[in-house]
């Protein structure tokens, strides 16, 4: 290939690598001055349901009926194992008298138990008399930093008033006074806290590794700092588009969306910046001259470099297509960040690569035959064997033994599939921290001392028109109800009437949500006892629980959905791209199947090796959009290698060097983009550890099982077939090799 030649000139050639290097800076500079980063536009309060959910609705009515319940509830858990004294119980009275008189940031009420008779107090307190929750309502459009800041402020007043700060006194101290902040304000906070400390750590932790690999795998420090680089321009320009999106209203993005997409930047970056410089590599053991080999690896890689990282923007985007807000947030952040990062291993890598030219591999230089030679001679030493291409083992077993391996990963993966069945979810948010955190411990004291039902009762309201019903008694017989509250009456409707309900177990856990269907039954049963028509329309329940029950309808929806398109879409592209209905089906297949043993295999470590009783209900849909379109990179890589060669040897040929010449990159590609997915396993959060966990576990898959095994086998069994319906020129052993054109 000529230097002045279309695309490699463009943006590696001799002048035009500097133009596109100074290009990239500009753009990042630039952007970064005039826009925010994304990081200063978190929004981590925001609304996952829309106004047309029931709890939605339920909630709207409460705040306009009953007002005075309206906000959002801290719980303020004071305990002293010893005994709550006289002077405490008077110093707990005399903080609400101040808060009443001088509310904190955000504050919109709290209960004056200053009002309260000893007498009335003190029922107020557990069994014991060591423990008392006074609840603090709070603005519920305010986000975590704001609400933070009222939790400051009243720690001010309860360090004047009590002449210490009982917050923070340890969970077991036996003999001080203890305070703890949970309820949604307590969860709220500490859930932004955990993901803000997250993303510095992560951050550092990601960088350090993929470095740390790239050196141990590639032992050359200049190669290492490449993807870097890469990396860190596509964050810079990615950073600041979105700040600017978040800015006009356009997305709203949050704290774990940021984390995610970080650690998707360093991993599916670093791989398609591998692709380039691992073909890169390969052409200069061949070709002399360093500008038409960065040329002939722009040419030969870049298809599968821009249909991998097509093929994951395209996945990503239809997660806009989800209802539950949290998937739908995802969708921009990580599709734009996958978008830039396949630009820059187009454009950045190759610049950077012309610039370094065979010093990017420095000290293991790739040199053709002639150069070593040339290279001994003015050493003095003796000349070089010809270097020996080295047969790939696993290449040689897929053809020789493509039934035996297909049946030992069938097997294998099969059988880690088999797990998947006995996955359990949670929607817990409070059970994802660790058991140190706040608002966790708070909600402990509450379980021990109360009822846990006390953290988040529900409001069931009703509208009876008028008419007598027998809902509190009918509420009160049920066997997962501790407490019903006397009726409210409605401050605009007098015919709306409300219910606070306890349950008796822990209210963010699955049997609690399941038990909401069964709370509407009963009230939709007392109204039409009573004569009400139309009873079904007349009930709403208000309140977290039932929050996420539309949280686990909404996440059940969504799946149904994004599931099939994300497979239909990467179908499509694969046909475009293939030209083979046969070969597209077995990837899909095998992808997918992945994806099932990946979620076995992590339930096998998350449940039996950590402990853990269930994940988090997003994580599958999470798992399986990343799993599926990152799954399909290595396929795609490989099997463009295998087409690309058939034209010039005969198909089990090319399956073995095909699988030779992409094992090492895809291999340390694997390992690279799973450590990263791994780093989210050290985080304090279970929602990313679980989602670290199962994610990296499917990534090694499909590095170490699905590319190299199952794929190359079942293309070799198919044959001609696997091309079907395009046409398959046979080319036997004699016929001579012509110069194969990019796929």
């Amino acid at each position: 290939m000529q230097e002045g030649s279309g695309y490699g000139r463009f943006v590696a050639g001799k002048r035009s690598k500097w133009v596109t290097l100074l290009v990239w800076i500009v753009i990042a500079v630039v952007l970064g001055v005039i826009w925010p980063a994304v990081g200063d536009r978190e929004t981590n309060n925001a609304q996952d349901l829309s106004d047309s959910k029931p709890s939605v609705q339920a909630a709207a009515l409460a705040k306009k009926e009953f007002p005075g319940g309206e906000g959002l509830p801290a719980l303020i858990v004071w305990r002293n194992p010893a005994g709550l004294t006289e002077d405490q119980i008077q110093q707990i009275q005399a903080l609400t008298e101040r808060l009443d008189q001088d509310p904190v940031e955000q504050q919109q009420s709290v209960v004056p138990l200053y009002k309260l008779p000893p007498q009335a107090l003190k029922g107020q307190l557990s069994e014991d008399g060591s423990t008392i929750v006074m609840p603090l309502f709070f603005n519920k459009d305010a986000d975590s930093k704001q609400l933070k800041a009222g939790i400051e402020g009243l720690e001010e007043k309860t360090k004047a008033i009590f002449g210490m700060n009982p917050f923070d006194t340890a969970i077991d101290n036996e003999s001080k006074l203890i305070a703890r902040v949970t309820g949604p304000v307590g969860i709220s906070i500490d859930a932004s806290g955990l993901f803000s400390s997250a993303d510095v750590s992560l951050l550092i932790a990601t960088v350090v590794l993929v470095l740390v690999l790239l050196l141990l795998i590639y032992r050359s420090p200049v190669l290492a700092i490449i993807p870097i680089i890469a990396v860190g321009f596509a964050y810079m320009v990615t950073s600041p588009i979105l700040g600017f999106m978040a800015d006009q209203g356009w997305i709203t993005v949050d704290a774990q969306s940021i984390s995610i997409m970080t650690v998707l930047l360093f991993g599916a970056g670093t791989d398609y910046c591998l692709f380039m410089i691992s073909r890169y590599r390969q052409i200069l053991y061949h070709e002399p001259d360093k500008k038409k080999a960065i040329f002939q690896a722009i040419t030969g890689s870049s298809g599968a470099i821009a249909m991998s990282g097509f093929t994951v923007v395209v996945a990503l985007l239809v997660l806009l297509l989800a209802e539950y807000g949290a998937y739908h947030r995802f969708a921009v952040p990580f599709s734009l960040s996958i978008f830039i990062m396949f630009i820059a291993s187009l454009t950045l890598v190759p610049a950077l690569l012309a610039i370094f030219g065979r010093g990017s591999f420095y000290p293991f230089v790739p040199r053709t035959h002639e150069m070593e030679v040339e290279r001994a001679k003015k050493k003095g030493k003796p000349a070089p064997a010809p270097r020996k291409i080295r047969e790939s083992w696993i290449g040689r077993i897929v053809t020789t033994k493509p039934w035996t391996v297909l049946a030992i990963t069938v097997v294998l993966l099969g059988g880690m599939a088999a797990f998947s069945s006995q996955v359990k979810f949670t929607y817990d948010l409070l059970s994802s921290f660790p058991e140190n955190v706040p608002s966790r411990e708070g909600f402990k004291v509450i379980g021990e001392q109360f009822s846990q039902g006390e953290l988040a009762p529900v409001k069931v309201i009703v509208d009876a028109g008028g008419k007598e019903t027998d809902l509190k008694q009918r509420l009160e017989s049920l066997d997962y109800i501790s407490k019903v509250s006397d009726a409210q009456q409605g401050a605009e409707n007098a015919n709306i009437t409300a219910y606070d309900v306890e349950f008796n177990l822990n209210p963010y856990s699955m049997e609690a949500m399941q038990r909401i269907p069964d709370l509407r039954s009963t009230a939709e049963a007392a109204l039409k006892d009573a004569g009400v028509s139309n009873a079904d329309k007349q009930v709403w329940i208000d309140g977290q629980t039932a929050e996420q029950y539309d949280i686990e309808v909404v996440g059940e929806r969504d799946a149904k959905i994004i599931i099939p398109v994300v497979i239909g879409l990467i179908t499509l592209l694969l046909l475009l791209y293939l030209r083979s209905v046969v070969a597209t089906a077995y990837l899909i297949a095998t992808v997918v199947l992945s994806y099932f043993s990946a979620l076995g295999l992590g339930w096998i470590i998350i449940h039996y090796g950590l402990g853990a009783e269930a994940i988090q209900g997003a994580i599958p849909l999470y798992s399986f959009v990343f799993l599926v379109a990152l799954g399909e990179d290595y396929n795609i890589f490989m099997i463009s290698s295998i087409w690309q060669k058939r034209k010039t040897m005969p198909l089990r040929q090319a399956i073995k060097e095909g699988v030779g010449e992409t094992s090492s990159v895809i291999t340390s590609a694997g390992l690279i983009l799973a450590g990263t997915f791994a780093v989210l396993a050290t985080l304090p959060i279970q929602v990313l550890v679980q989602f670290g966990i199962i994610t990296a576990v499917g990534v090694l898959l499909d590095t170490f099982l699905v590319r190299p095994f199952m794929v190359p086998a079942i293309t070799a069994l198919l044959g001609k077939w696997a091309f079907w319906p395009g046409k398959y020129v046979p080319v036997t052993e004699k016929q001579e090799k012509k110069p194969s054109r990019s796929l």
